[in-house]
């Protein structure tokens, strides 16, 4: 382990910068005091991930108690959340809720919301709009101790901000915020924040997460490596990295107040770069990961295989693959092997039949991997049924669509041009844990908008639509922890739509 002495003269200098030059941070910025490499964060000892969890400050003492037996139960084999001495170490250290609230599934008329209670004692969600007495309340029952819950918050008024509560016995447990959609047949301005990459390491940083907080955004999309790392089939285990995560002030914060979207990659799923059932793993063993995911998320429901799904926020389809677990290893190269026949044919009819302006279509990692030359993406498992793909969406006219990615650590824009005129563009921002990865810019450049290094990057992407104006538009914006925006790049629906080129 190592204490970086010099990161904190590093970081001062650099606050220093920022303030000289204007940028719209305005939360006091917290330093961490350990740094913790990615080579650590995989290892995910128990003196790592404890100091993970007091990276920017010491937790309260019970919190940190809690964790630290909670985190050796869990060593053992088949230990899920509603296990006796995880209860038992919840409510000996005064901890109400295990995990939660996680904000997720956003409609134009409330959002669901994901918790874990400790126990079987009623709990209320008390939901005001912003400037107004009026409440509403809603009630859960739980009926096991540690299991998770979710509560369907609705019949709110669109585009609103709503404050809320969730009370057991008169005890404030947990608060937060969200802001509805707007209507889907409106043409108000949405935001969606969306990065990939924390492993572990920046779930915990609060500069990040503050300014996410201070941009509003309706929702944010994390496309994976998230908050497991390399635990393999030990879902005891994964579930202990949920732990870490749910525990975290940081994340608590984000997740109580924006509403988050999230698809796995390889570290979430199984191991660097393995994907579908590889060697020495299992069907059996693949459904119980999709589970164990499942129970940890609060995504749209979906009763295919896989994870993936798609949603609407106002003007906007969001379109979530699982680019990890669906692919079948044995075919790598072969048509079909990246997302397997169903979730293709899903993706096409999902696409057919929005009547959203926009579509985001996200993919764990990159659509057009000129940096690694498609080591583990689209660029050598399935050409053709990526090629399938575009021609679906030129052919069909499918417009507004935007390709979003992750993986390779750091931030990037792509053009994909099509022998139409037409171009696709893809925006990648793999670095929300600041973690190293490759080089920032490919070797050929031509079809490159931006590039950066993921070393000390911690950084998100964020789209904002503007389909209410004559002129419809999206804008991407790279914005990094202090809120400094590095990149901007418009581009009109017409841009976005195969025919209008």
């Amino acid at each position: 382990m190592r204490f970086n002495k010099l990161f904190y003269l590093f970081a001062f200098i650099t606050i220093t910068n920022l303030s000289n030059n204007c940028f719209c941070q305005t939360t006091d910025t917290i330093f961490p005091q350990y740094s913790i490499t990615l080579k650590e964060a995989h290892i995910g000892s128990l003196e790592i991930d404890t100091m993970l969890l007091n990276s920017y400050g010491n937790v309260p003492s019970n919190i940190k108690e809690f964790y630290i037996e909670s985190r050796s139960i869990f060593k053992a084999a088949n230990v899920d959340f509603t296990n006796n001495s995880i209860v038992k170490a919840a409510l000996n250290n005064d901890v109400r809720l295990l995990g939660g609230p996680l904000l997720g599934d956003l409609t134009s008329e409330g959002v669901r919301i994901w918790l874990r209670p400790a126990s079987i004692q009623e709990l209320t969600i008390k939901v005001k709009e912003e400037g107004c007495k009026k409440e509403h309340f809603f009630t859960v029952n739980p009926d096991v101790s540690g299991k998770q819950q979710s509560v369907v918050v609705k019949g709110l008024s669109s585009n609103t901000k709503y404050n809320y509560q969730i009370v057991s016995n008169d005890a404030l447990l947990s608060e937060g915020s969200f802001t509805t959609a707007p209507k889907n047949r409106t043409k108000k301005q949405v935001r969606i924040a969306f990065g990939s990459c924390f492993h572990k390491i920046g779930l915990h940083n609060p500069n990040l997460i503050n300014t996410i907080l201070e941009r509003s955004p309706h929702a944010m999309m994390l496309l994976g490596d998230i908050a497991v790392d390399d635990r393999e089939n030990n879902f005891s285990m994964h579930r202990s990295d949920y732990l870490l995560r749910d525990v975290s002030p940081a994340w608590k914060k984000l997740s109580a107040n924006i509403p988050l979207y999230t698809s796995w990659d390889d570290h979430d799923y199984l191991n660097n770069d393995l994907s579908g059932v590889p060697k020495r793993f299992t069907n059996k063993e693949r459904d119980v990961l999709r589970k164990v995911w499942e129970e940890n998320w609060n995504n749209p429901q979906n009763q295919l295989e896989g994870i993936y799904f798609n949603t609407r926020i106002g003007d906007v389809e969001i379109i979530m693959l699982d680019t990890r677990s669906c692919r079948t290893v044995n075919k790598r190269g072969e048509y079909g092997s990246y997302l397997e026949a169903e979730q293709l044919d899903w993706l096409k009819n999902v696409l057919e039949n929005s009547t959203a302006s926009y579509k985001i279509i996200s993919s764990g990692t990159m659509w057009s991997d000129y940096i690694t030359n498609g080591k583990d993406s689209w660029g050598t498992w399935d050409i053709l049924a990526r090629e399938e793909i575009f021609n679906f969406i030129e052919k069909e006219n499918i417009s507004g669509v935007l390709l979003i990615s992750g993986d390779r650590h750091g931030a990037r824009g792509f053009i994909i041009p099509r022998d139409s005129g037409f171009k696709f563009y893809e925006f990648e921002a793999a670095s929300l844990g600041g973690v190293p990865g490759p080089n920032a810019w490919a070797k050929d450049t031509k079809n490159q908008l931006f590039g950066y290094k993921g070393a000390g990057l911690k950084a998100f992407g964020e789209l904002t639509f503007n389909a209410e104006k004559q002129n419809s538009s999206v804008t991407f914006r790279l914005i990094n922890e202090y809120g400094e925006i590095m990149e901007e790049h418009t581009l009109t629906y017409e841009e976005l739509s195969p025919k209008g080129q």
